[in-house]
């Protein structure tokens, strides 16, 4: 494995290099090596023992259930497979993006190797990943998610960051060189990409600016440092205002527009979250997240005017909310939030369910929803 990363990053010294599947050429800009530490986390808090326990049941139910050699199953449940969501034994990018973070920060060294190769495999595209996976017909998606991608990428610099090496700074700005050319052109973050029909998309989702990431890879030049700006304020002026204190679901590059439609819970949330982690949350969003939390009121659909339109609420909802609250060093509301989560969890020692989040009676548990909750109890000292 070792001289297989150190080939790689010796095929990736080059300033310039042919992006895979393609005979466009790509400038490559690694950022220096001191800049990984700006992908850590920051936080400061306390865990009980506890929530340890918890959380170790929780990274075991997804070891024993979830998680397969080719990557991570969407549903415990294998649903019959649906065209337009992944359901069942289906699996996404944005799931091992969260497994990958999670080997990362938990410095599980070799298990990282190991699954960030599988990850290339099952939904490598060269420039991109593929969104989704189906691997009862071993056919991936034709379009990627630049948010999952993203992900991807920054656990790439986290692994670096925290093992304090440089296994994948050249590999993670090459393929963050690649992505850029159909996904994040000019700084213009769009949604996604479609390999087949070589066509993307003029919109953009406001949750799929993840700040964090884009600012590492954009500070290596001049130019990337002006396009972060420019999509911080593209982000920052879809503000709803203080009376419903989120943000519009996405911007239109073309028509300069911001869109009017309901609002996903757990997208506005992570919006949320990618402000909290480069120091621009409102105050005013703080304290709406923290009304929710009091109330246990974080909805699943909102309108733009803030009225619920599905009361449904996501276990993952709060975990993203714990997120937030670590990320602004709110030790109160970073437990208060993370009961909530465990409130979902099954606590049966001699079920294989154990620790899992999900409902027991119809087998539903969603890796969103396990691995959103897994990285949310990774945000204290353990």
């Amino acid at each position: 494995m070792k001289k297989i990363i150190k080939l790689l990053l010796l095929c990736c010294g080059c300033l310039f290099i042919t992006a895979c599947g393609s005979n466009k050429q790509v400038q490559v800009n690694v950022p220096d090596q001191q800049t990984n530490k700006n992908v850590l986390p920051k936080y400061q808090l306390r865990v009980t023992k506890t929530d340890v326990k918890r959380s170790n049941q929780l990274r075991d139910f997804i070891q024993n259930n979830l998680l397969v050699k080719k990557g991570i199953y969407t549903n415990l449940n294998n649903h019959k497979q649906s065209t337009e969501y992944a359901t069942g034994h289906e699996m996404l990018s944005e799931s091992s993006g969260m497994w990958l973070t999670y080997l990362a920060l938990s410095k599980q060294n070799e298990s990282f190797h190991q699954f960030l190769s599988q990850t290339n495999k099952t939904f490598g595209q060269g420039s991109q990943y593929s969104y989704r996976y189906d691997p009862d017909a071993d056919k991936q998606a034709d379009v990627n998610a630049t948010l999952d991608d993203l992900r991807i990428l920054r656990s790439m610099v986290i692994y670096d960051a925290v093992s304090k090496t440089t296994h994948y700074q050249k590999v993670a700005a090459r393929k963050f060189a690649e992505l850029s050319q159909n996904v994040i052109k000019n700084g213009q973050l769009t949604n996604f990409y479609d390999l087949k029909l070589q066509k993307g998309t003029d919109n953009g989702s406001l949750a799929y600016f993840d700040l964090k990431t884009l600012k590492y890879f954009e500070s290596a030049t001049k130019k990337g440092r002006k396009e972060y700006q420019h999509q911080l304020r593209v982000l920052e002026h879809g503000y709803l205002g203080d009376v419903f204190p989120l943000y519009a679901a996405s911007y239109d590059w073309k028509t300069k527009q911001y869109s009017q439609k309901a609002l996903n819970g757990s997208e506005a949330l992570e919006v949320l979250l990618h402000l909290a982690e480069v120091g621009k949350l409102k105050k005013t969003s703080l304290n709406w997240l923290r009304l929710q939390v009091d109330q246990h009121q974080l909805a699943n659909t909102y309108t733009v005017t803030g009225q619920i339109v599905d009361k449904n609420q996501s276990p993952a909802n709060y975990g993203l909310a714990a997120m937030v609250f670590a990320n602004v060093h709110d030790q109160e509301y970073y437990q208060k939030a993370m009961k909530i989560v465990w409130q979902s969890q099954v606590n049966e020692p001699s079920s294989k369910l154990n620790g899992g989040i999900g409902i027991v009676k119809t087998n539903e548990f969603y890796s969103y929803n396990n691995l959103v909750s897994l990285l949310a109890s990774q945000m204290g000292n353990h």
